[in-house]
């Protein structure tokens, strides 16, 4: 069943009057319509069943030829309307202008049979009027990452954009992935994300960096109605308890990523949701050893500016930027600062929740978070596996705690052996500490379990799968997604995609940093 599209975003806001990919600046407008290039030879390499579901596709309908025609951009179902987004950001702290949907184009929106909106966007379809000297494609190993990863999270429960499909394009993209003067063709491939809205701070700060506050207002008011629909009334008070809800909604995505251990790597403002989702899956990674002061992107080694210890801070900082681009809405700015101070104490609250769950505790004072913090201290300076970490204490006993169940987790055994006695001193804290708790021991473990995953998909194991599904292996890529599905259980016969990486991946190419090259 072919879904039904309303496309509200290009019906109630203003567009570019050209069409077309000309690169060009857009003036006064949210959007300019522009058509996917087409590919020569699309294939399906990977879908979601849940997404799919949502929209009212069944398997039959995915895995047909024509499925793959549309989300190659080859072909458009009857109510598509495709356009790319009019935005700007903040990148690396400074203002960059208008940037725009460079390489993705959305479809249309669709009210799915979950009674959800979901707006299709197809990344790697080709140039736009935002692409600038770009091609507007995108390689395999990126569309990849993005379709794993975004899929990921939700089953980590995660606030994020969503992935339907990855298509191959059967037609090279040339890169130079490491910007060093070799450039070299790469599989080409599409991914369809998926969210309720792509409006992102960007969309805000670009009208506002022009000082057009009629448009501004437009699209407040529009996003306001569709994305917001439960603020009712007008006015000052609305606006406000909107913006303050931007900001929760902010920092309980950030404080999740804290708590898997995601690295978000590019956390530019037009790559942050207005909706608090998780947007833009480029250079991002995983703690592996635990460093805070780590960063998958290669473009922000020497600055660190987007390293995993920063992402509360850096999310502040971009809804500093969001509220400047509101503040001509607000006659008393004061409501703008309620926001961000709103942002601070939600984080906080997040912050101690998820640290209780994690070491499996009923609550989280003071002492409780400085138990955390000399845990973590101790991970950096072992070097320990942040994931198996944190997944080995639940097999701690409180009554004889012994560093086995950790064993997994060390990268390094002469680090292991020099810390060990302060890791056993830590222990005994620990146990002293669960030892009062009011938990029972069942339920201390559960609410351990789902607060420390199994499974996170690592970078180097996505390099593993980008080799498989190069070499024709799409089973490789299913049978991952599928573990992924259920990141908190243990599951026999997957050992393989928890274990810590392996020191082959430690320097190679794309399994710890990258570029944001695709």
């Amino acid at each position: 069943m072919i879904p039904a599209f309303d496309n509200r975003f290009i019906a109630q806001l203003p567009g570019d009057p050209e069409a077309g990919a000309r690169v060009r600046e857009v003036l006064g407008a949210m959007w300019s319509a522009v058509s996917p290039a087409p590919v020569r030879a699309p294939r399906l390499l990977g879908w979601s069943r849940e997404v799919a579901a949502a929209l009212g596709l069944d398997a039959d309908e995915v895995v047909d030829p024509g499925f793959a025609e549309v989300f190659s951009g080859n072909a458009l179902w009857p109510g598509m309307q495709p356009w790319a987004a009019n935005y700007g950001g903040h990148q690396f702290g400074h203002w960059a202008g208008q940037l725009g949907d460079g390489r993705a184009i959305s479809l249309g929106e669709v009210v799915g049979v979950d009674g959800a909106r979901h707006e299709l966007q197809l990344k790697g379809a080709g140039r736009t009027p935002y692409s600038r000297g770009a091609d507007g494609r995108a390689v395999l190993r990126s569309s990849l990452r993005e379709f794993i990863c975004s899929e990921a999270m939700h089953h980590l429960g995660v606030p994020t954009t969503r992935a339907l499909c990855l298509v191959g394009s059967g037609e090279a993209v040339v890169r130079d992935m490491f910007y060093d003067g070799h450039p070299r063709p790469e599989p080409g491939a599409l991914v369809c994300r998926v969210a309720p809205s792509f409006i992102r701070f960007g969309s805000f700060e670009l009208p506002a960096s022009r000082g057009d506050t009629a448009l501004l207002r437009q699209l407040a008011d529009f996003t306001l109605a569709r994305d917001f629909p439960e603020l009712t009334g007008s006015g000052a008070a609305r606006d406000a308890e909107w913006f303050g809800q931007i900001c929760e909604r902010t920092a309980d995505m950030v404080a999740h990523w804290m708590r898997v251990g995601f690295v978000h790597g590019v956390m530019n403002t037009d790559n942050m949701s207005i909706l608090g989702l998780t947007l833009d899956y480029g250079p991002y990674g995983w703690l592996e050893d635990y460093d805070p002061d780590w960063t998958p992107n290669t473009t922000d080694a020497s600055g660190r500016r987007y390293r995993f210890g920063t992402q509360p801070q850096v999310a502040y900082w971009n809804l500093g930027r969001l509220a400047q681009g509101l503040a001509p809405l607000f006659a008393d700015v004061a409501a703008l600062q309620d926001g961000l101070d709103r942002f601070v104490q939600r984080y906080r609250r997040r912050e101690r929740e998820h640290a209780a769950a994690k070491l499996g505790l009923a609550g989280c004072g003071e002492e409780e978070l400085a138990l955390m913090e000399d845990l973590r201290a101790l991970m950096q300076q072992a070097e320990m596996d942040m994931t198996l970490t944190f997944r080995g204490l639940l097999d701690i006993d409180p009554e004889a705690p012994v560093l086995l169940p950790l064993a997994l987790a060390f990268y390094d055994d002469a680090k292991r052996d020099t810390h060990s006695a302060a890791l056993a001193d830590w222990l005994q804290r620990y146990a002293a500490r669960v030892r009062v708790d009011p938990l029972p021991a069942a339920q201390r473990r559960e609410r351990m379990r789902l607060a420390n995953p199994r499974y996170v998909p690592r970078n180097w194991l996505a390099q593993e799968t980008i080799d498989q599904v190069e070499q024709g292996d799409t089973a490789a890529l299913a049978t991952w997604l599928d573990v992924l599905r259920h990141p908190y259980d243990d599951q026999p016969g997957h050992e393989a995609y928890a274990r810590r990486r392996p020191e082959w991946a430690r320097e190679r190419a794309g399994c710890s940093m990258l570029s944001c090259s695709s």
